[in-house]
């Protein structure tokens, strides 16, 4: 790696603009920041040498200058914000509802949102957050991020850890704030060293040439922020893997008791009941708006509900042993919370049949006794009965909630809200069904040729809760990294890194200054402690130079 030899003395590594130890301008780099057509120098980084601008001859460097760009990082992040919001046009998979035609997305936003609906599922937008092309995306903002943050705190650390009073006249009279005073004695010298004390300066010496210096820990706030936001998007992927985040569904009929979707069969619940509240028509206070409003309008919806553990849960095969862990209730804003698992009441369905009793009778006499009867579950029906007499029945199609559209059968969801049937009947010792479509208040002979006839008995109906399933231990990762970036906010706002150069020269001395933002606070520090001496003001050499260029202007 080539090495620069400052006049001074001092070996620089290649790249370096302002010469480590002096601070006087390298002739050959001054393009890099470009110092070679301003009268001022530019203090970025103080000059130091950035790996991106000194390095191009690898891929590894290539790759490092392309992801060092701040440039690229933004160009990252609007890619990003574009495609969140094209996420938000409809909804995402995961909140397709309960009872929509299909929850399979293919089907449903065709069904639901058309042509538009069609493509947007075929662009991957249905699970957006989810999709492996967004998580590169969020990955390679974290690359940007960590490069943008290593190329230039290392150029600044060193900057900043080789701070010296002394630095060379040229580096002195290109600051922006800068003056040159006349027979300044020793007396007057003292005294501004005593009041940028008061100010809290840190004063260092070195022959006669003095640095004071504050805030430079605010220098480091933009690089605090980006360890925060490195962590929210550590957190943003990590919230992909099944062990630190869960955000499932469960529907859970009264009565009964089911695994937790997510827990490995480790949590049962049970729907001991449902309970659903709605508003009275005859309360004065909301019988008009009760009338514009077709149907009742529920005030409360809750389910009581025991969580079971199962203990041999970690044995593969064995049956569940369940010992109760929590009985609590459940409704709008009061989830259960238990073992990091929360359920929140997200859903109901009321009046869901739950089994459906059936007989089989001669076609030309339905009050006649039953050959045979069975009854359906169906939650998990059964394809095939058969029965001692020889008879035996086949589910052929099985629609659990019927419509018909287009003359065509179809189930417009898959709960058993409106259930039908296709039935095939097989008499004894008969290879030839006869075939029947059984439903609520439908009963169709096929071939209007049936000897045998199947006929609703009973049923049994229940309610249904949904559940919404929630387990989020990025949470606290998210809030570390929100806390960490506030911090840096706050440190970059609020304070600023100010230094002020005396350099002695003959009888006199030049005064200069810096600071990352907020010239005017170290002006009025500057004029704070000269008060009483006859040291000059500072100039703002970069107000001068515009004042000067307008009024060439001005007289073109």
């Amino acid at each position: 790696m080539k090495k620069i030899k400052c006049e001074c003395g001092h070996v620089n590594p290649e790249g370096t603009v302002l010469c480590e130890a002096c601070g006087k301008p390298i002739e050959e780099n001054q393009h890099i920041d470009g110092n070679d057509k301003k009268k001022l120098i530019n203090m970025r980084y103080d000059g130091s040498a950035r790996r991106s601008l000194t390095y191009n001859r690898s891929i590894i460097d290539k790759i490092w200058s392309f992801f060092s760009s701040v440039k690229v990082g933004v160009w990252l992040i609007v890619i990003a914000l574009v495609a969140s919001a094209l996420g938000t046009i409809f909804p995402q998979q995961i909140y397709i509802p309960a009872d929509a035609v299909s929850r399979d997305p293919a089907i449903y936003y065709e069904d639901q949102f058309g042509i538009f609906g069609k493509i947007y599922y075929q662009l991957g937008f249905y699970d957006l957050y989810s999709s492996w092309w967004y998580m590169i995306l969020i990955a390679l903002i974290g690359i940007s991020l960590v490069i943008c943050s290593i190329d230039r705190v290392v150029p600044l650390h060193r900057a900043l850890k080789m701070q010296k009073p002394k630095r060379h006249e040229t580096f002195i009279n290109r600051q922006r704030l800068y003056s040159e005073s006349t027979n300044v004695s020793s007396e007057a010298k003292q005294r501004v060293i005593k009041k940028l004390e008061k100010l809290r300066y840190k004063v260092r010496s070195d022959d006669g040439h003095i640095l004071a210096e504050k805030g430079r820990f605010s220098r480091w706030g933009p690089y605090v922020n980006h360890i925060g936001l490195i962590i929210i998007l550590i957190a943003a992927l990590v919230r992909m893997t099944p062990l630190l985040y869960l955000d499932d569904y469960v529907w859970v009929r009264e009565g009964q008791q089911v695994v937790i979707p997510g827990t490995d069969g480790e949590y049962y619940i049970e729907n001991k009941e449902f309970i659903l509240e709605t508003y009275d028509e005859d309360d004065e206070r909301f019988k008009d708006a009760l009338a514009r409003i077709d149907g009742q309008v529920p005030k409360n919806f809750q389910s009581n509900v025991i969580i079971y553990k199962n203990i041999d849960a970690s044995v593969p095969g064995a049956e569940p042993n369940l010992e109760k862990v929590k009985e609590d209730k459940i409704w709008l804003n009061h989830p259960l919370k238990f073992d990091g698992y929360t359920l929140y009441q997200a859903g109901y369905q009321q009046n869901e049949f739950t089994n459906m009793s059936f007989k089989i009778h001669e076609s030309n006499d339905s009050d006649q006794e039953a050959i045979e009867s069975f009854t359906i579950d169906l939650t998990s029906p059964e394809t095939e009965y058969e029965f001692e007499s020889g008879f035996r029945v086949v589910i052929d199609k099985y629609y659990p909630d019927y419509v018909l559209e287009d003359s065509e059968p179809r189930s417009e969801t898959k709960f058993p809200r409106n259930p039908a049937f296709v039935f095939f009947i097989y008499p004894p010792n008969t290879e030839s069904p006869e075939i029947s479509f059984v439903g609520i208040g439908k009963n169709i002979d096929a071939t209007g040729e049936n000897q045998y006839k199947l006929g609703i008995v009973d049923f049994e109906m229940h309610d249904v809760s949904g559940l919404s399933v929630r387990r989020d231990y990025t949470l606290p990762l998210f809030g570390l990294g929100a806390l960490i970036f506030m911090i840096g906010v706050v440190q970059g706002m609020y304070w600023q890194h100010r230094r002020i150069w005396i350099h002695p020269k003959g009888q006199g001395i030049l005064l200069a200054a810096h600071t990352n933002k907020n010239w005017y606070g170290v002006k009025k520090d500057i004029e704070k402690v000269i008060s009483d001496t006859n040291i000059k003001m500072v100039v703002d050499q970069q107000e001068l130079d515009e004042h000067d260029k307008n009024k060439e202007g001005n007289n073109e």
